[in-house]
């Protein structure tokens, strides 16, 4: 049985019995301060619960036809609940940042940290407040600050080294690379490493697969977030599987922050670098009378490796399927590099990247037409507001359809077109290339929820996507074109893995 007919079932029954309810009570949300945004007529009960597609592919095809018949801002109802869909720059940018503060928080019921995370802490999915405040400026503060950055750089290097000569085995002995597994490895490893600190190669890949288990099986346990106690009665087995695989990821991870407590004790100061985990043995968030608990650290470490290492992974393969499909804008980035590094470098190092301006204008437009998820994570708002002359209750789901922004025809001549050129407009600076607000998409998010890894996402897209240009030449399996149609997974991928034939440069 699908998972979505289980859903299905499971929210037509959840929001049935809410509805119900709320025709006996005065609902906030149905009263008379103001009224919703427009949106298709929802049924009795279950509302507009059957225009809801089973995957985000699909729902943002929907959403993109409702947009143009009820406008930028529109309404869908499960039950009795409305959620909003913005796709417009200028909106989301209203919303986000001008009006921040009060779409800040989150949904009370958010599948991804009541799956992944198991209900424990995390920083994506936790309300607007004190506790967010702190573990956010924790990660922003410790570990991916620019300046903290350069602790990480020989565990950037190694993984870089280890990437490379994978790649060049294939070269020697012309096998097809298979991109996304190369990549994906490699990815994972490096902030595996940022996790836990240097850890061996056999702890790096138990990490990596319970890890990509876990994202894997959300679809399949997603609806224990929906409605936890009707699928766990019904799904028995499908609930075993999901608590055993939360049990194997306890028994990698903790015996790994173990260690890493034993040897801060050991050396002190003396660490190779702060990790990601030695910076949340000393946080204590506000109203809690101890330091974060195991668990907690474990949930926050599991959160930083997925949104990190899958994103990255993610992006880097739509990235080289555009160079390996479109020859003369891979030539491009190799004749910008070699005009940066000159003759003979090996290395295209992080302190050249600054100067790679079409290298940026290709990862941004690659971002543009394939950002890793058709909507930010959903937003809440924390107070009724007025908003473009309508009324949205405290508490409405507010969704930022990014995928439908980033190919907007009103902002952007023939979107579908990959066309990086169309960032440049002459010789910009690759500062401003690298400014979002520059232009009207937003991949990242915006105002106080905006990603916090994006700087150091783009970091690592410009570092590995370089390297690999410049010491290989990149094309098709036997000439074949590169397909670019999309399917989810956890994010939004390539559905047919890229493939390509490399040969090694002389530079």
């Amino acid at each position: 049985m699908e998972v979505w007919f289980i859903i299905l079932i499971s929210l037509c029954a959840y929001f049935s019995i809410k509805s119900l309810f709320g025709l006996l009570s005065s609902s906030k949300k149905n009263g008379s301060k103001g009224k919703l945004p427009p949106g298709p007529r929802p049924l009795p009960f279950i509302g507009n619960l059957l225009w809801i597609p089973r995957n985000a592919v699909d729902l943002r095809e929907v959403i993109n036809k409702l947009s143009h018949k009820y406008g930028p801002i529109l309404t869908l109802t499960l039950g009795s609940e409305p959620l909003i869909f913005i796709t417009s720059y200028s909106l989301a940018q209203q919303a986000l940042v001008r009006q921040g503060a009060i779409f800040a928080s989150r949904p009370a019921v958010l599948p991804i940290s009541v799956v992944l995370s198991n209900k424990r802490k995390d920083i994506g999915a936790t309300p607007y407040g004190p506790t967010w405040r702190v573990l956010r400026r924790n990660l922003v503060s410790e570990i991916i600050h620019p300046n903290k950055m350069d602790a990480f750089y020989p565990a950037r290097k190694r993984v870089m080294e280890t990437l490379m000569s994978k790649i060049t085995q294939c070269s020697k002995q012309n096998e097809v690379v298979h991109v996304n597994d190369c990549l994906h490895h490699a990815v994972f490893s490096l902030f595996i490493l940022m996790a836990f600190g240097g850890i061996s190669d056999e702890a790096v890949k138990e990490v990596e697969d319970i890890q990509w288990e876990l994202l894997m099986n959300y679809a399949d346990f997603s609806i224990f977030g929906f409605f936890p106690r009707l699928a766990r009665l019904l799904l028995r087995s499908r609930y075993k599987r999901y608590i055993n695989l939360l049990k194997a990821q306890d028994d990698i991870f903790f015996p790994l922050i173990k260690a890493r407590r034993k040897l801060r004790q050991l050396k002190g100061k003396e660490l190779e670098y702060v990790s990601y985990t030695d910076s949340l043995m000393d946080l204590q968030v506000p109203g809690e009378e101890h330091k974060l608990q195991d668990d907690d650290i474990l949930s926050l470490c599991s959160e930083f490796i997925n949104a990190g290492a899958d994103t990255t992974t993610t992006m880097l393969q739509w990235t080289m399927a555009h160079i390996v499909k479109y020859p003369d804008v891979q030539a491009k980035i190799y004749a910008e590099i070699r005009e940066v590094l000159g003759e003979g470098k090996e290395e295209v190092k992080e302190e050249d990247l600054h100067k790679l301006t079409y290298l940026k204008a290709v990862i941004l437009e690659v971002v543009r037409i394939h950002p890793p998820n058709t909507s930010l994570v959903p937003h809440a708002v924390t107070e009724d507001v007025e908003f473009c002359g309508y009324t949205i209750p405290k508490g409405t789901t507010v969704n930022i359809v990014t995928a439908i922004i980033g190919r907007d025809p009103k902002h952007w001549e023939n979107p579908m077109e990959f066309n990086p050129d169309r960032l440049l407009n002459g010789s910009k600076p690759a500062e401003e290339v690298t400014d979002l607000t520059a232009f009207s998409m937003l991949p990242f998010g915006a105002g106080r929820r905006m990603c916090p890894g994006n700087g150091l996402g783009r970091l690592l897209l410009e570092y590995f996507i370089a390297n690999l240009v410049w010491r290989f030449e990149w094309k098709p399996v036997d000439g074949a074109d590169v397909d670019l149609s999309e399917k989810e997974e956890f994010l939004v991928v390539m559905k047919t893995k890229l493939r390509a034939h490399v040969t090694k440069r002389v530079n």
